[in-house]
């Protein structure tokens, strides 16, 4: 794992919602409690259940639900459908919320080459795939969420074109991006997040995986408008108000004939960022919607002669 688990209570806190709030009460919590909160998908009931694992002597329980319960209303205002918001907490063992994991996580293959699976996992990768390991729990973004998929797909096409591919993930989370990319072949490789303990365990699940990637904390709406150094592809899955007030900034790090995409969106957003990057001379290539979101990988429009 990306943290050793101490022998003490371990508490989890799990929220259930929908795919539409999935992302955005993970990242809420994930705020508010500093610590990485993670999802898991339940297909038969159409619910997903966005969990963290707190390291407390005493239950945490009144002030959290009602921290909880504050995020969900905050969620709803945004004019997303929360679902029923039911709220637990429960005392596990370690070993107990390991072996969950377990059942969850299996290995995902993204296109023919790339394949991201837990460390536990004895699946051997067929002749030409590349493998990620990246366990779940006190990391986020394990390749799960549809967002992400269409992310990875993206940069394993980028590195199945050939010649040297730059890439920058932006917003990286666990880092899966960025760790993907490198062992793809990508080079040079950097990624930031504005929250420091998605550096840290990024650094960590990088070094995991035997990559050289640039990592740093950093703000997307500071990034230059004229960066000394751009990059073939840039990946970009934020909320949605982020990619419209930071576009400039993004668009901005990708190289002339570069590829720039963007995730975290729900379909009824796309239309409006999509707007956005046109408006600054992009055009869409590739789009995926699954579920209740949608993906896009822009190039920029030829200049007119």
């Amino acid at each position: 794992m990306v943290r050793t688990m101490k022998t003490g209570p371990l508490w989890h806190i799990a929220v259930e919602t929908s795919d539409e709030a999935e992302e955005a009460l993970q990242q809420l919590l994930s705020e508010a409690f500093q610590t990485p909160a993670t999802a898991c998908a339940d297909l038969e009931r159409g619910v997903v259940t966005v969990s963290l694992f707190l390291e407390k002597r005493r239950h945490p329980s009144a002030p959290q639900r009602s921290a909880i319960k504050a995020l969900l209303q905050r969620a709803q205002a945004a004019g997303l459908a929360v679902g029923s918001g039911r709220i637990s907490i429960r005392s596990m063992r370690p070993e107990n919320w390991a072996e969950s994991w377990k059942r969850h996580f299996k290995p995902m293959e993204f296109g023919p080459r790339l394949v991201v699976q837990p460390g536990w996992s004895r699946r051997k990768p067929r002749p030409g795939q590349t493998v990620v390991i990246l366990d779940p729990g006190l990391s986020f973004g394990t390749g799960q969420h549809p967002t992400t998929g269409f992310c990875l797909r993206e940069v394993a096409a980028a590195a199945r074109r050939g010649g040297p591919v730059s890439m920058l993930d932006v917003g990286c989370g666990s880092g899966i991006l960025a760790i993907a990319a490198a062992r793809l072949g990508c080079h040079p490789v950097a990624g930031f997040d504005f929250d420091p303990d998605a550096v840290r365990v990024a650094r960590a699940n990088g070094a995991r995986n035997g990559v050289r990637v640039r990592w740093r904390q950093a703000d997307v709406r500071r990034l230059p408008l004229r960066p000394v150094l751009q990059y073939d592809l840039v990946c970009a899955n934020l909320m949605f108000d982020l990619l419209i007030a930071a576009r400039h900034r993004i668009a901005a790090q990708v190289r002339p004939g570069g590829r720039l995409v963007l995730a975290g969106i729900l379909d009824r957003q796309f239309p409006e960022v999509r707007a956005a990057y046109e408006a600054l001379g992009w055009r869409l290539v590739s789009s995926r919607r699954e579920k209740e979101w949608r993906s896009g990988a822009f190039v920029r429009r030829a200049a007119r002669i």
